[in-house]
């Protein structure tokens, strides 16, 4: 199986690194190994944590790239590598109807990471393809509170925690300062949010991984409850192994049962963080066509048809006239 630096190896045989052909030849092995459409969604927030998370989140952007890269393809059957932090619901969601317009049957294959609104676009599936070193997260909401992310759930917990003590005069001053800082009508869109995302896990298991289980309606909603409860995971980064999500009645294929697949997926994947590792692409999302929509970290988004191709920069013509420097 070609590892990461095996990868890496390959690239540097070409001068400069051909990012774009080693990525595409293995998505096209990778096609034509399964006979099936192969769309890679990979993000680069693993590689440039320092740029805003609207280059690297899913967000209804996304939905012009799959556009882009799905346009022209008349295959039912849907293979969607997906490595992301999450993003929008909202965005996922949009995301998840354009894709079932499309496709009769689609499998998402895990290569590292889906967590948050891309595990919520997992649970889309007919199928998830997770190897040992794959990764689901929970799907509780998160809201931004200064300059971080808290999820849902703890704002609505420490809520509850003041109402409590409040009731005590003396611990009121404590509490004044951080309550100021919720905006008016928070608890209500937490509970909105919570309600959201368990809404949609619920109803995409129930209608594409479990359409024809008899206890389909409350596997389902068990599934739904339990990743979109932040108390009982108390991170919203945790990761989910596919043994987990197994015993909580997901449906979920080893990548390892085939060894061709795997080595095709990982090396698929393996050339992407390397393209996002040395390269302004900060996302990119890519059919075994060569067919690209890349998000750059400048911004700018480019489409691309094919390899990149670099001008050739040409020496100036000296002017005859010019006065010598």
């Amino acid at each position: 199986m070609p590892r990461w630096g095996q990868i890496l190896e390959e690239l540097n045989q070409t001068q400069p690194p051909d990012f774009d052909g080693v990525r595409r030849r293995y998505l096209d092995q990778l096609h034509r190994h399964t006979d099936r459409t192969v769309v890679l969604y990979a993000s680069g927030w693993l590689q440039k944590p320092g740029i805003p998370s609207g280059l690297t989140s899913i967000n209804d952007e996304d939905i012009h790239a799959l556009m882009e890269v799905t346009a022209g393809i008349a295959s039912e059957n849907l293979d969607l590598i997906l490595h992301s932090p999450g993003g929008f619901p909202e965005a996922a969601e949009g995301i998840v109807t354009y894709l079932r317009s499309r496709f009769q049957n689609i499998r998402v294959i895990v290569p590292q990471l889906a967590m948050s609104a891309a595990t919520m676009i997992a649970c889309a599936a007919d199928e998830v393809v997770m190897g040992k070193h794959s990764f689901l997260g929970p799907v509780d909401p998160q809201f931004p509170i200064g300059d971080q992310l808290v999820p849902a759930g703890a704002i609505l917990d420490q809520f509850h925690r003041a109402q409590e003590e409040c009731a005590d005069p003396a611990k009121l001053a404590a509490w004044l300062p951080l309550l100021q800082r919720y905006h008016p009508g928070l608890l209500s869109q937490c509970r909105r949010a919570e309600e959201l995302s368990k809404e949609l896990v619920r109803t995409w298991l129930g209608t594409y991984m479990f359409p024809d289980a008899e206890d389909r309606e409350q596997r389902a909603e068990d599934i739904a409850e339990w990743l979109s409860n932040h108390r009982t995971f108390k991170s919203h980064s945790r990761h989910l192994s596919k043994t987990v999500l197994e015993e909580h009645g997901m449906i979920v294929s080893a990548l390892e049962e085939d060894d061709d697949l795997q080595d095709l997926c990982l090396s698929v994947f393996h050339a992407a963080t390397h393209t996002l590792s040395a390269t302004p692409a900060a996302k990119i999302v890519e059919n075994h066509e060569g067919k690209a929509h890349i998000k750059q970290a400048n911004p700018v988004a480019v489409n691309i048809q094919g390899p990149i191709q670099l001008p050739q920069l040409q020496p100036p013509t000296p002017d005859p006239n010019a006065a010598p420097a």
